[in-house]
């Protein structure tokens, strides 16, 4: 009997039991370990029909494994006529300003367009990092979702990108976020400690499960609306600026743990409500990468970038508290 096509079907042998989802997937199939890692959080990997949640989890001898296989992707090319801006640049190192509505690199249903094609006309060494990272994101270490705006660090040395790479595992990167989520919250700062995990009801989504991975968000209120500003009217919906700073960086995790307390961020349409949406334009969250800090890889200084709220974000908040 032969795979469908697209899909490896298997029965996890002797050999691989004990061994964990992501490192077997990897080798039954050929992809890279971040590819299968991709995979298993997608939902395209199941054992005995379930989607995996936790790419760490042990196979059983046995059990049935599904893989529904990534197309080939085509080489990267260079596409000088995306739109970013550069903060900083040296030669191990590129932060660059991503607005919204540009995604990181190519995926599911995105080829052209990403910010990693315009990085490369731009800085056409960094195309060597394939050898050392994953060969369609050549040194990405973190990634914002294409309808959030702000500060995001990419590698263009193999010094760099280990380095950087070690300090997101050892969870030394600052990372600060603004977010307006919906409703006002009743104390000014607090945490938000739920694991996050692929969504059994829906595989393509990401929810609170006890089955998922630990992530912790902190929170600071600055400022609460009682309404917004579209550009043409104003919306009743009480709303809330946070300061959040990630402890860890599961997909998503923002936007999942807001929504699963109540308090979806302002245009999520995934996440959150219909009262949420309509305030921004389409596919745009009301979520901002507004601070970053690192160890410089090579120096080993303590850096910090800041961006300011995009003026599509500001205007929301136009004359809201008066």
């Amino acid at each position: 009997m032969t795979d469908p096509p697209g899909q490896l079907v298997v029965r996890v042998p002797e050999t691989l039991a004990g061994v964990r989802v992501d490192r077997a997937v990897s080798v039954l199939t050929g992809v890279s370990r971040s590819e299968a890692v991709d995979l298993v959080d997608a939902g395209r990997v199941l054992v005995d029909g379930r989607a995996v949640e936790r790419r760490s989890a042990p196979l059983l001898a046995g059990s049935e494994l599904t893989v529904a296989l990534p197309e080939a992707s085509p080489p990267l090319e260079p596409d000088g006529s995306v739109s970013f801006d550069v903060v900083y640049e040296d030669r191990d190192l590129v932060v660059v300003d991503k607005p919204p509505g540009v995604v990181v690199h190519p995926g599911a249903g995105t080829r052209g367009g990403t910010l990693i094609a315009g990085l490369l006309a731009r800085y056409p060494d960094m195309a060597t990092l394939a050898a050392v990272s994953d060969p369609i994101r050549p040194g990405v270490v973190h990634r914002l979702d294409r309808g959030t705006s702000g500060l995001l660090v990419v590698a263009r040395s193999v010094v760099a990108y280990r380095s950087l790479v070690a300090q997101m595992g050892a969870r030394t990167v600052g990372r600060r976020y603004l977010a307006l989520v919906a409703g006002t919250l009743p104390d000014e700062r607090g945490v938000v400690d739920a694991p996050v995990g692929r969504s059994t009801r829906t595989p393509t989504k990401m929810a609170v499960t006890p089955a998922g991975r630990p992530a912790r968000t902190r929170y600071v209120v600055v400022e609460r609306y009682d309404r917004l500003f579209d550009g043409d009217r104003w919306a009743e919906l009480p709303a809330s600026l946070l300061a959040c700073v990630l402890e860890t960086g599961r997909t998503h995790q923002i936007r999942v743990h807001f929504a699963a307390i109540g308090h979806p961020v302002v245009g999520d349409d995934r996440y959150g409500t219909r009262a949420t949406q309509g305030v921004l334009a389409q596919g745009r969250l009301f979520l901002h990468a507004a601070e970053l800090s690192i160890d410089h890889p090579v120096s080993g200084d303590r850096m910090t970038w800041t961006s300011p709220l995009p003026a599509d974000l500001r205007v929301v908040l136009e004359g809201a508290t008066d």
